[in-house]
């Protein structure tokens, strides 16, 4: 071979090895970047291209799929009773992607999980189209739609759990939105409701999940987790015994007095007595006896300042890790920074009601193949052990007695115990704006207890004498109660 052909020769050996080279990086180390790109019209394209599986409660698909001819999408989401199932299903559109249980089993329920490989293999040798898997999840319907009715206009969210397993039975949060309006009816129609849902142009802020995604103060349902805290740590035994609470009380470092409520019989009042009349000052001096970090550990033990994934994913509630002695004291009466999601004050209720164990929060009980074979069960797990046995109990006997004579006596449902706890949390600079209402509380039976509830009001519109966790949260924790014992 001369010399200039072998040049040519080598020349273009070494573009196909470049060839090669490009290709196989492109294929191996950038594929999984480039499929799922969200500018790769294909990803879109091949989600949509069958019907997507459902999402179902009980034995009810809450989700399901139709045809969109003329478009290059074949399929489109459907939502039944959008609105109310909104926090648990979130949305599947062709525009703007997914969210909640529609995001994080997308490749489940469009078939493409690896998990489904064997029926796709199938699907494709029997000339079947290939089919999504089922999302069974843990919702009690009836739990679900007492609390949505519940909340009705109000703005405000709830949290039911199982304190058994840990079993998430309802979640829900007003005002909301329906998924099928963003779900591809038309790309301008789709982009118009869009812009309409977002905070910029909606201050309500439907898409808002407040039920896992928007912390509150928590108020004096905080005083609980401070009660746990004063129990566990040896400073008090007897729920019934004088604390050392004097009144007035002067925060430290401070010349102003922490007030109460109104002339309430505070003064070394007992533990049980405290949490019956709400007493600030008791749980404020709770607080400072017991200190910033002995404060934060057992908050910590309840599941704040840590994300919990249901497995949605739910914002950290926060008790500070820095902070003064006075702004720890309004921390234990779950002001200042404390801010929890409706989720986690949910779990503080489910701790004390299962004896001191806390249950990891989950909202799938498992994943259904189109064969109806099971792949994926949920086993509950232990989340953490907040409270002895013995101090749980003790709790329990309190928060009762708040339901019996205290101030959530709206929660009382003939021929069950309850436990509860009010809150009326501050709100804006000064508390210049209208409070909070809070309620948590459990319901139990022979057999345990069945659920745990947390419910937030924002209710602007209600005078600020009418707005209370009594008078606005408890009545809508009973409804919820009532659905799942089929009172």
């Amino acid at each position: 071979m001369n010399k200039p052909l072998r040049r040519v020769a080598v020349f273009c050996g070494l573009l196909v090895l470049a060839l090669l080279i490009r290709v196989n990086y492109v294929q191996f180390v950038t594929g999984d970047e480039l499929a799922n790109d969200k500018h790769n019209r294909r990803v879109s394209i091949n989600q949509f291209a069958q019907p997507r599986g459902d999402i179902v409660v009980g034995d009810k698909s809450l989700t399901g799929s139709v045809e969109t001819p003329g478009s290059d999408f074949k399929y489109k989401a459907t939502f039944k009773d959008g609105p109310m199932w909104a926090p648990v299903t979130g949305y599947a559109s062709q525009a703007y992607q997914t969210s909640f249980l529609e995001g994080v089993y997308d490749k489940f329920l469009t078939g493409n999980d690896d998990r489904l490989f064997f029926n796709r293999t199938i699907d494709m040798l029997t000339g079947k189209e290939k089919q999504g898997g089922k999302v069974i999840t843990t919702l009690n319907a009836k739990a679900q739609l007492a609390a949505f009715t519940g909340l009705g206009n109000k703005k405000g969210a709830v949290a039911a759990l199982d304190p058994r397993t840990g079993a998430i039975l309802a979640l829900a949060s007003t005002p909301s939105y329906d998924p099928s309006s963003i779900a591809g009816t038309s790309k301008k129609t789709d982009e118009k409701n869009w812009l309409a849902l977002q905070k910029a142009n909606n201050p309500d802020d439907p898409m808002l999940n407040r039920a896992l995604r928007q912390v509150y103060p928590p108020g004096s349902t905080f005083k609980v987790v401070t009660a746990a805290a004063a129990l566990e740590n040896g400073l008090y035994t007897d729920v019934d015994a004088e604390t050392r609470s004097p009144l007035p009380y002067k925060l430290p470092q401070s010349s102003r007095n922490l007030e109460n409520e109104g002339d309430l019989p505070c003064k070394n009042a007992s533990l049980r007595v405290a949490l019956k009349v709400s007493c600030n000052t008791v749980f404020g001096r709770i607080g400072q006896d017991l200190g910033k970090d002995k404060m934060r550990e057992e908050a910590e033990k309840f599941g704040f300042n840590k994300e919990i994934l249901t497995p949605v994913r739910a914002d950290a509630s926060v008790y500070s890790k820095n902070m003064d002695e006075p702004s720890n004291v309004l921390s234990a009466i779950g002001q200042y920074n404390t801010a929890a999601t409706p989720l986690q004050m949910a779990m503080v209720a489910a701790a004390i009601a299962n004896d001191g164990k806390l249950m990891q929060p989950y909202m799938v009980d498992k994943l259904q193949a189109p064969n109806l074979n099971v792949i994926e069960q949920t086993k509950p797990e232990t989340y953490s052990q907040p409270v002895s046995a013995a101090n749980a109990q003790k709790l329990q006997q309190m928060m009762e007695t708040v339901v019996k004579e205290g101030t959530g006596t709206n929660a009382q449902i003939d021929g069950v115990t309850v436990g509860g706890k009010t809150g009326t949390a501050q709100n804006g600079v000064g508390n210049s704006k209208n409070p909070y209402a809070w309620f948590i509380s459990y319901a139990k039976t022979a057999d345990g207890s069945p659920v745990a509830v947390a419910v937030v009001v924002e209710d602007s519109d209600a005078s600020r004498g009418d707005i209370s966790g009594g008078g606005l949260a408890a009545p809508i924790a009973k409804k919820v109660m009532e659905a799942v014992l089929n009172k």
